[in-house]
């Protein structure tokens, strides 16, 4: 990662660059709700209205049809996947959402606030997001967990909180051409590869990294208690909170 750049390239380089670049794969393997994240959708009150900061390709804002649900998110990209969905969706940043103040009912972000790259603009987006509600609305605020000892990622406390996240974008490989025009074609490609059988696997790693694209994403890792002192900072009283899926959550409502 290069430190040299300050907070918003960072994010445009690691974060907005690289979503816009995997958004049709990335939104390929987002399609099941989490548990706790449709629960929250589904005890909110009858007809109330919310916003879902950081949508991606929009797969929470169906998942209760009695509420009117607004999705933003800073790609463009998930963003023309959302819109494939017909949901009701807009490119935003969500620093600067164009939303009134004081307006909805409730609100998510899952797995959005942990792309800030300073304590002080992931505080700051809370306190965005609160902005736009009603007084005593609540918003869900997912972000990754530092304590993933369990997963096969394998981060633990003591670990660096800032990284650098692979996604493996791979490229698909072009179908076999069976024609008779294209026999010996077929047969020369057979013979390349018969005779790769015997290269050294660090040639075959090479080759394997030229086939697919490897892609780095920011992300700030989240101590225990960590989010709940963003939240309190921001002026949010936290009315619920735990880890769900690698994950720390937090309900975090506006005070009246």
């Amino acid at each position: 990662m290069d430190e040299s750049l300050d907070a918003v390239s960072k994010e445009q380089v690691y974060v907005h660059t690289v979503y816009n670049e995997i958004a049709s794969h990335f939104s390929q393997t987002r399609y099941k709700p989490w548990p706790i994240v449709e629960n929250f959708l589904k005890t909110r009150k009858k007809y109330s209205i919310g916003i879902d900061v950081g949508c991606g390709n929009g797969k929470y804002l169906g998942v209760n049809p009695d509420l009117f649900i607004i999705g933003s998110d800073r790609s463009d990209g998930l963003i023309n996947c959302a819109k494939g969905f017909g949901h009701e969706v807009m490119v935003s940043d969500g620093l600067s959402l164009p939303h009134p103040k004081d307006t909805f009912d409730f609100a998510i972000s899952i797995a959005v606030i942990h792309h800030f790259s300073t304590p002080e603009r992931r505080t700051q987006a809370i306190n965005h997001i609160l902005s736009k509600l009603k007084p005593g609305g609540e918003a869900l605020i997912y972000v990754w967990a530092l304590e993933q000892e369990n997963s096969r990622r394998g981060y633990k406390e003591g670990m660096p909180q800032d990284v650098l996240v692979p996604w493996v974008l791979q490229k698909k490989q072009p179908k076999k051409d069976k024609s008779k025009k294209n026999k010996k074609q077929n047969r020369d490609q057979q013979k390349d590869q018969e005779e790769t059988v015997d290269k050294p696997e660090e040639e075959k790693k090479e080759k394997k990294e030229e086939e697919d694209s490897t892609k780095y994403r920011y992300y700030h890792l989240y101590q225990k208690g960590e989010l709940e002192k963003n939240a309190e900072t921001a002026g949010g009283i936290v009315v619920d909170n735990g880890y769900e899926r690698d994950n720390w959550y937090a309900v975090i409502r506006k005070p009246t």
